[in-house]
């Protein structure tokens, strides 16, 4: 490893360090990324012709410019989805869409409901994806929970549930998508061999996770009925179906059309954008200002997109400089043979650094063969799309949906380091043992 690589790589670990101490030092993760992404492309740079030797010196700084817009490219859409996501279902929560959801939900018992929200978010994370479900789920939280100390015991869950039920589906994850595409996954060897293990590490977490939760919610605080807007149910009925369809719609979209799904949110939230104006229509102005889309927009969390951005940016120069690839073919060596070791490591990688790039490190390195565990289907694959997808719960910055929660419910990573990820990590190796099991008596 030459010393500008094992710059980049050290200042890359301090900046996650950083980010991982936000509670002690009191400053925003999202000036830390953003320091951490700009420092490395820096270091990048100057260190061109080093990284890039098949290029001329005149030629170096144009590529390295290409290759920035690559990456910003890929990070721009995810970070469209997040924000178009963001505000539809903000949308659909400003104008009550999810109040019957809030009433199917709607118990004392504050068990009942962390199993409830569990087994919804779990499912729900399978037909949409992890990151929406997420958001969505939240939403319903806040309507749900007053207590902050309480609610974030349930958005834990609704992290782990929600990775969880993205792993077991071709399109509930950026990495089972990526693998599904590929064709290293199928359809029904996914659903009918990584179901259970994922369940199982959803509902181990969810049990320790009960047994925090005792008791019932005060009556005057469970269920708070507040005022939303002058829409007629019928009207609230139409905005959460146009919302939460539009949302489902997406993956079809994608599939019609093989366009990014960014566009499809962007659709979705346009079509919600003029019904919602159609309908405020007829209404007074000054009931209806806090609530048109314009407004509602400006209460996006921007740090959180930043912070994501440069995550995403940071990591993206991991992967230029080929130490993720390097750390691929360095565990294969080290564990020549055992794909549940290579895989249970790179699912507690997939925590410390997004799993796209490790997913995709992988499926450039290791072959489809077309027999045993390398073979469509195999072991290898199949673990890799369930370890990547339940390992990223077990950092709360592990996981698109872990960010998101994380930058709606202000969730720091030290709390969620000592209170939680002890607990997805007994989930996590449970799974793997179960998939084990399945593999040694049925298949």
């Amino acid at each position: 490893m030459s010393t500008l690589t094992l710059c980049i790589v050290v200042f890359f670990c301090l900046g996650y360090l950083g980010i991982a101490l936000e509670s002690v030092t009191r400053v925003n993760k999202a000036a830390k990324a953003l320091l951490m992404c700009v420092v490395c492309w820096t270091l990048l740079m100057i260190g061109a012709s080093e990284f890039y030797p098949q290029f001329p010196a005149d030629e170096v700084v144009h590529h390295i410019s290409e290759v920035i817009e690559h990456h910003l490219g890929d990070a721009a859409g995810t970070l469209f989805f997040l924000m178009g996501a963001m505000t539809i279902v903000e949308i659909v929560d400003t104008n009550g869409g999810f109040n019957f959801v809030r009433d199917a939900l709607k118990t004392r018992s504050k068990r009942k409901l962390l199993w409830r929200m569990a087994f919804m978010t779990f499912f729900l994370s399978a037909i949409l994806d992890n990151l929406t479900t997420s958001i969505v789920m939240i939403m319903v939280l806040r309507k749900l929970v007053q207590s902050r100390e309480e609610r974030l015991l349930y958005a834990a869950l609704i992290i782990i549930s929600a990775n969880s039920g993205g792993a077991f589906s071709p399109i509930g994850d950026v990495t089972t998508i990526m693998l599904w595409i590929k064709g290293v996954i199928t359809t029904q060897g996914v659903l009918t061999e990584i179901f259970i293990p994922s369940l199982v590490s959803m509902l181990i977490p969810a049990l320790i996770l009960s047994l925090q939760l005792k008791g019932k919610f005060d009556k005057e605080q469970n269920l708070p009925k507040a005022e939303v807007s002058q829409f007629t149910k019928a009207q609230r009925d139409i905005i959460f179906w146009l919302g939460v369809g539009g949302l489902c719609f997406v993956p079809v979209f994608k599939t019609l059309t093989h366009l990014p799904p960014f566009m499809g949110i962007l659709l979705v939230l346009a079509i919600l954008w003029v019904v919602t104006e159609i309908f405020h229509y007829n209404t007074s102005e000054e009931d209806t200002m806090a609530k048109r889309v314009s407004d509602i927009m400006t209460k996006i969390d921007l740090s959180t997109i930043m912070f994501f951005l440069g995550i995403l940016m940071a990591v993206a120069v991991l992967q230029e400089i080929g130490v993720l690839t390097a750390l691929g073919e360095g565990l294969n060596e080290t564990f020549s043979g055992n794909y549940y070791v290579i895989n249970g490591i790179i699912g507690v990688l997939s925590s410390i650094v997004d799993n796209v790039p490790l997913v995709a490190g992988c499926m450039g390195m290791y072959p489809v063969a077309a027999e045993g565990a390398m073979a469509v289907d195999g072991i290898f694959w199949q673990l890799l799309a369930y370890c990547a997808g339940v390992g990223g719960s077990m950092l709360i910055i592990g996981s698109a949906a872990g960010v998101v929660v994380m930058g709606l419910e202000k969730i720091t990573f030290g709390w969620y380091m000592k209170k939680i990820t002890w607990i997805v990590f007994v989930g996590y190796m449970a799974g793997i043992l179960v998939y084990w099991v399945e593999r040694a008596l049925f298949f």
